[in-house]
């Protein structure tokens, strides 16, 4: 179970299944730092291990414990590449930055793969690719294009037909797909594990149990306060994605989180386990309420969608992915659903990830839009240099000023609004 978590979204696969965690002793002092990273997931995880490799100084402080948010309760799809297309990012971010933002989202996956082999990260890592699974001719014709755009940057992206998708999948319910090789899938917490004990066997400190309650100005630098504890640096990354609270005002309403929820069978048998998923491909849908689903290690059955803020609508969304598993792969028959849990994910109204310099020193990364495997990993790596002395406007993602989101305090409202017209078109097939 997810600790200090309501319980209808806390029965995790991912905690039941985790490594052991590492000791990270809450912050009890008064101590120094060349850089504070504010948060424990994969941004700042990554962050904090770059740094201490760099050799700076280097305190984390994350108020649960590492993996805890959205990083350790994640379908685990390492998926490359932003929401949109090549061309498009370079139309709104120029040539040179945008080409930029569509390498290093591009190899975002790669970039997690290296880390995993390099640091010896025990999360069951593969390599099969990421399929995006087509609902109907026009969203065909959509991922068609990104393959296009792709593949005349070098990408190896590849059309899938109908009988070859329903081949790789073990459903004829799409009318065809593109398969990503770049992508894959791993156990997320267990990830989260590894780079929180690779971050510390490079010389970070990790505190757990560590909220910030302050970040004030001192001298030249900043003096970052928890309940028991000090750390004064010269450079702040706040990378709390869709766990973001009142801290740097304006930053929580820069995005909208949403929550997504999973459930996941008991162990399948072999006969089953050779019709459904047989190459561990990580496949998502091109619905608007999109379904993702893979298989982890021991052959358990993951399906994964768009959940809801109170307790009896989650409890209608894990059971209509119940029921959208039974129907799209009748051959599981009769199966026992084990784990159902859930968690934040953090949306931008552009769909880009955000980097947002809130302060002299200070630096917010958040907003992967359910992509952040990847792209967070990355993310961390360019606060880092950041934090380094790398100018911005050499960063691998633009610094954008922090723009809240107007009306914020009525996005649970609109959340529920865009499920309802979603489900509608969805239904409808458009």
């Amino acid at each position: 179970m997810i600790a200090n978590e309501i319980p209808v979204i806390a029965d995790s696969l991912w905690s039941a299944t985790a490594n052991p965690a590492p000791d990270c002793p809450p912050l009890v002092t008064e101590t120094d730092a060349d850089v504070v990273v504010i948060g424990g997931g994969y941004t700042g995880l990554s962050a904090a291990l770059r740094l201490a490799e760099a050799g700076r100084s280097v305190a984390l402080l994350e108020a649960e414990s590492p993996g805890w948010g959205a990083s350790g309760r994640n379908g685990g799809q390492v998926n490359p590449g932003l929401k949109e297309d090549p061309e498009a990012i370079e139309a709104r971010f120029g040539a040179e930055m945008g080409a930029r933002m569509v390498r290093a989202s591009g190899e975002a996956g790669q970039a997690v793969f290296d880390l995993i082999d390099r640091l010896g990260i025990r999360c069951d890592p593969v390599r099969a690719g990421w399929i995006r699974a087509a609902h109907n001719g026009r969203a065909l014709e959509a991922l068609r294009e990104t393959a296009r755009q792709w593949q005349a940057r070098g990408a190896p992206l590849r059309m899938l037909d109908r009988e070859e998708i329903a081949a790789m999948i073990g459903t004829g319910v799409y009318c065809g797909g593109l398969i990503d090789p770049r992508g894959g899938n791993l156990h997320p917490l267990n990830y989260a594990l590894g780079l929180a004990m690779a971050a510390q066997a490079a010389g970070a400190r990790i505190h757990g149990q560590s909220r910030v309650r302050a970040v004030t100005r001192e001298g030249g630098g900043y003096r970052v306060s928890t309940v028991r504890g000090i750390v004064r640096a010269r450079r702040v990354l706040v990378c709390t994605n869709g766990y973001t609270g009142d801290l740097i005002p304006g930053l929580a309403q820069s995005v909208v989180p949403v929550r997504s929820v999973q459930v996941a069978t008991a162990p399948l048998g072999d006969n089953v386990l050779r019709s459904v998923l047989p190459g561990r491909q990580a496949p998502s849908d091109t619905r608007r309420l999109l379904l993702y689903y893979r298989l982890d290690a021991q052959g358990r059955f993951i399906m994964g969608g768009r959940g809801a803020y109170d307790e009896a609508g989650t409890r209608r969304q894990f059971q209509a992915l119940r029921r959208a598993t039974e129907t799209m792969f009748p051959q599981l028959g009769p199966v026992t659903w084990a784990h159902a849990w859930g968690g934040f994910v953090a949306m931008t109204l552009d769909h880009y990830p955000h980097l947002n310099r809130v302060g002299d020193g200070i630096l917010a990364g958040l907003g992967y839009n359910g992509r952040g495997v990847a792209t967070a990993t990355v993310m961390g790596r360019v606060m880092a240099d950041w934090a380094l002395g790398r100018p911005e406007e050499a960063l691998d993602f633009p610094v954008t000023p922090l723009r809240p989101i107007p009306m914020h305090g009525l996005r649970r409202l609109g959340v529920r609004a865009a499920l309802l017209k979603n489900q509608l078109l969805d239904g409808l097939g458009l």
